[in-house]
């Protein structure tokens, strides 16, 4: 393990694109739903099964990139994974049907479920402790980017020339920047392409184990799985509930959730400065406050121009929690980071697949407004238990 150096910083920057791919491919079909709804005819609410698939294949499949980028390095197994998303954005371009369409997002959510969590091992890897936090913020960047361009991608693409190019689009993003891996891996040194330590020798499941044995460990990824369902589980529901609320166009529709990642990147710019004076137990209950005020905001909105103050308020403070449970999941194993952060990943977006099917039926029952309500009353108590843990532990 080394100090952040230039080299390495260069790495992250490659590492952060293709964080950006796959947040971009994760959030592009949000505001496309209405779209899809009219393109299939059917509703909104059963178009949410592509979000669904997505983040179901996407959160199965960290199970087998972890022990794989353990086994195999996790710069080397990153690049490939990048290359083969191409292949499950083609598809989506060409479906010819919603389940079609379902089945091409779970392809791409299974090949792109290897970017970010083994990015962030392999971050875990090569960074010390102490300068981790702020390396994995700046990395985050490229996600909050993608999280940006993805909501606007879908809704520019939705309202102009069609959603199938916005999969086009999502094709040449991931062929570029697998090909800029490749180049780039040519280029490190054994150090940071080769297996952790420990890995070629032990089994998959004395990893896991491992792992899940610890009790630090479930309490981060019960953590992570509520944060997840109450946060981004409900957002695929906002540029539906903006557009057909307030009339809105499906882009304009995107580009205010698209918001949410200007306030992560307000948090990444001062991360380092945040975690110094505030420390890691009050960024996490500050961020779980700044998420329960944003979404009180959405539900009580009297107008579309309130929904961007609540993505600005919804960003920073989900970056503050998150990225607390983040540098955590690094240290859960050392041993078998890969694995480890793979885990945690995985409890992340199988929540997000929980959190739309579970919101599908109270949007179709009660409305959004009560969606946005549950996340309100939820996040924050959700980043004080978080807090209280990291406080007993922290000596």
């Amino acid at each position: 393990m080394t100090q952040a150096t230039p080299a390495i910083h260069r790495q992250v920057l490659l590492l952060s694109l293709a964080a950006f791919a796959s947040a971009v491919a994760l959030r592009v079909c949000d505001p496309m739903l209405p779209a899809l709804a009219r393109n299939f005819d059917t509703t909104a609410a059963r178009a949410a099964m592509v979000v669904t698939a997505t983040s179901v294949a996407y959160g199965v499949c960290q199970l087998l990139f972890g022990p794989l980028g353990d086994r195999f390095g996790k710069f080397r197994v990153i690049a490939w994974a990048c290359l083969a998303s191409t292949v499950g954005a083609l598809a989506c371009a060409a479906s010819p049907s919603l389940e079609a369409l379902s089945l091409a997002r779970a392809l791409t959510g299974a090949t792109t479920a290897a970017l970010i969590p083994l990015s962030m091992a392999w971050i875990g890897d090569v960074v010390s402790f102490e300068q981790r936090q702020p390396t994995l913020a700046r990395f985050m960047s490229g996600q909050i980017i993608g999280l940006v361009s993805g909501q606007v991608v879908g809704g520019l693409f939705a309202d102009t020339v069609g959603w199938r190019w916005a999969f086009v689009f999502l094709a040449v993003v991931y062929g570029l920047v697998g090909s800029m891996l490749f180049r780039a891996m040519k280029g490190l040194g054994a150090s940071v392409t080769t297996p952790t330590d420990g890995a070629v020798a032990s089994g998959v499941f004395e990893r896991v184990w491992l792992i899940l044995g610890s009790i630090k460990a479930r309490g981060i990824l019960a953590t992570v799985f509520l944060e997840a369902m109450a946060t981004f589980g409900v957002m695929a529901f906002i540029p539906a509930y903006l557009h057909e609320r307030f009339g809105i166009s499906l882009f304009h529709a995107g580009g205010v959730v698209a918001v949410f990642g200007l306030g992560g990147l307000l948090y990444t710019a001062l991360a380092r400065r945040w975690v110094r004076a505030l420390g890691e137990i009050r960024l996490a209950r500050l961020g779980g406050a700044l998420l329960g005020v944003a979404y009180l905001v959405l539900a009580l909105a009297p107008a579309w121009g309130w929904a961007i103050l609540a993505s600005l308020l919804a960003g920073l403070g989900f970056y503050q929690l998150h990225n607390t449970l983040q540098t955590q999941a690094t240290q859960m194993a050392p041993a078998a980071r890969g694995t480890a952060v793979s885990i945690f990943a995985s409890c992340f977006f199988l929540a997000q697949a929980v959190g739309v099917s579970l919101g599908a039926l109270v949007v179709e029952r009660f409305g959004a407004p009560w969606l946005f309500g549950y996340s309100a009353l939820a996040l924050p108590i959700i980043g004080w238990v978080f807090s209280q843990r990291l406080r007993r532990a922290t000596p």
